[in-house]
């Protein structure tokens, strides 16, 4: 490496090194304009774009549905991270952190606020007791990965595809040191995945929800153009079946085009407020 940065003894933002992101990072947290989040009919009201940690929610979601939930019922909306849609003062409200997704359950006497990808699909799994065992030590197993997932993610995102697809300049050290624990992490899986059917056991659970959108995408291919290639993920045959195996449930293609705002009429809607919604886009899939 010929270019050497020298930190200063205090940092302060540099607007010209910040990427395509530059307009919106900064080091600071709140709200910075007015804007009332849209309420739908229903009783779950999601504020969200279809990013991977955004499809884990739609999926759970469109998962409960297809069980027959109907309480599970969903407006979906899209925030547009670009443009600084999580800065509104009513997403900051609901999400002081200003990620997305950020969800709002209206179906009791007051509002519940859930953020955090992770964490709502632990709150959906206990209002409404699917995908998550209730054995103590079957429980632990499928926490075990949801965790694992809530870690290892940022590694993969934030760092893998932040400098190998997003940053202004390719550096070789920060893709490198990304490249080997993502591999690593996918080590993890594949064999993990080789023991078992599913994420954390024989059942499909939370653990497989949070995990796909991630990993299941980035095996398929769908992640980061030409990562799947860089990474080699075809030689994670576990991780491969697995993937193509969720790939296949109906509710996974209907989550994952939920809060897209750009790509093919049958594969990005960008707000969900009835099954309809996502029924037109499918049926406009290619044959």
């Amino acid at each position: 490496m010929t270019n050497k940065y020298i930190p200063p003894k205090t940092w302060t933002m540099d607007d010209e090194n910040g990427g395509q992101w530059a307009s919106i990072n900064r080091p600071d947290s709140g709200a910075r304009h007015e804007k009332t989040l849209p309420v739908g009919k229903h009783p779950i009201q999601l504020y969200s774009m279809g990013t991977p940690n955004g499809q884990k929610v739609t999926i759970m979601l469109e998962e409960l549905l297809a069980l027959g939930v109907k309480e599970a019922e969903y407006d979906a909306f899209l925030i547009r991270i670009g443009d600084g849609d999580q800065f509104g003062s009513g997403f900051v409200e609901v999400n002081p952190n200003s990620k997305i997704p950020a969800m709002v359950d209206r179906s009791g006497d007051e509002p519940v606020n859930v953020f955090e990808s992770g964490n709502i699909l632990f709150y959906l799994a206990e209002k409404f007791g699917h995908f998550l065992p209730k054995d103590v030590s079957d429980r632990a197993k499928v926490m075990n990965w949801l965790f694992w997932l809530q870690g290892s993610a940022p590694f993969l995102g934030g760092g893998f595809g932040h400098f190998f697809a997003y940053a202004p300049e390719k550096f070789e050290y920060p893709i490198n040191r990304f490249t080997m624990e993502v591999k690593r992490q996918l080590d993890v899986l594949d064999k993990q995945l080789a023991k078992h059917t599913f994420i954390a056991g024989e059942e499909y659970s939370i653990a497989d929800i949070a995990v796909w959108p991630w990993y299941g995408n980035l095996a398929l291919g769908n992640s980061y153009s030409q990562a799947d290639e860089f990474l080699d993920v075809k030689s994670y045959q576990h991780v491969q079946r697995w993937a193509s195996m969720v790939s296949e449930r109906s509710a996974v293609q209907r989550g994952r085009i939920v809060n897209k705002p750009m790509g093919e009429e049958w594969e990005a809607i960008a707000e969900r407020h009835s099954a309809a919604d996502i029924d037109v886009a499918l049926n406009k899939r290619p044959e």
